[in-house]
């Protein structure tokens, strides 16, 4: 790698500390264009089983690379879990691995040559930075240093935005949950445990998530049923937590 590549990603690493994850997704895949010499199209996309969603794209070409992929069930999208974690095609249009998207990414897009860096993989659910060119043969050994280098980036970026949406969905959780717990206290002048104990009798009697239940109480004033909505009286005739 040169100097001026190191440079860019010494630059990347520190806005990364002071920015949002997808704004450091984005700077990743800018980079790519800008450092890695022969890459005309890159993003980032997560593919959850058969579904691939595009979080950041350079161009609108990679959008529809993707769009392909998931409409062909086929691509470096749809490796397998043992497969390598880069993948490198020299000339889609007839590399034997992809016989129709590859064509295809050709006659549609113009685009030749791919390089493909796994970030990361769960049991359901991966995530890859993309590199597209116009030329075959357009990645060299140096580009596939250049880019493990910049995916590494991309890879810390997606798992502090995977843990902060997390931490986001546990606290949204918690609150609605609270709210709701408030709501039956007020109305039926129940112990904290005992309204506890009314959402989560509701939640397994229905097979209905507990925050489901929660949201609907908070949304409607009313507890779920299976039919029409019960009277609130029956609500407080639960029993306490001793039971729950």
């Amino acid at each position: 790698m040169d100097f001026d590549f190191n440079r860019l990603l010494a630059d990347a690493a520190r806005e990364m500390d002071e920015s949002l994850a997808a704004a450091t997704l984005g700077g990743a895949v800018e980079l790519c264009t800008q450092a890695i010499a022969h890459c005309d199209v890159a993003g980032i996309s997560v593919i959850d089983g058969e579904e691939i969603r595009t979080l950041v794209a350079s161009s609108d070409e990679l959008r529809r690379v993707d769009q392909l992929q998931r409409e062909l069930r086929e691509g470096p999208h749809f490796r397998d879990a043992d497969q390598l974690d880069t993948i490198v095609c020299n000339d889609l249009d007839t590399d034997p691995r992809w016989p129709t998207w590859g064509p295809r990414t050709v006659s549609e897009l113009g685009l030749r040559s791919t390089l493909s860096l796994r970030l990361f993989t769960t049991e359901t659910v991966s995530g890859a930075l993309s590199l597209y060119a116009v030329r075959t043969d357009a990645f060299a050994p140096d580009d596939l240093v250049e880019g493990h280098a910049i995916a590494t980036q991309a890879a810390i970026a997606l798992a502090t935005g995977f843990k902060e949406s997390q931490l986001h969905r546990a606290l949204e959780t918690r609150t609605v949950i609270g709210q709701a717990t408030g709501i039956l206290i007020e109305r039926f002048g129940l112990a904290p445990d005992q309204a506890f104990a009314v959402m989560r009798r509701v939640s397994q009697s229905h097979n209905v998530k507990l925050h489901a239940v929660a949201s609907h109480l908070v949304d409607t004033g009313e507890l779920p049923s299976q039919g029409s909505v019960g009277s609130d009286s029956a609500w407080a005739e639960e029993p306490s937590s001793s039971e729950a």
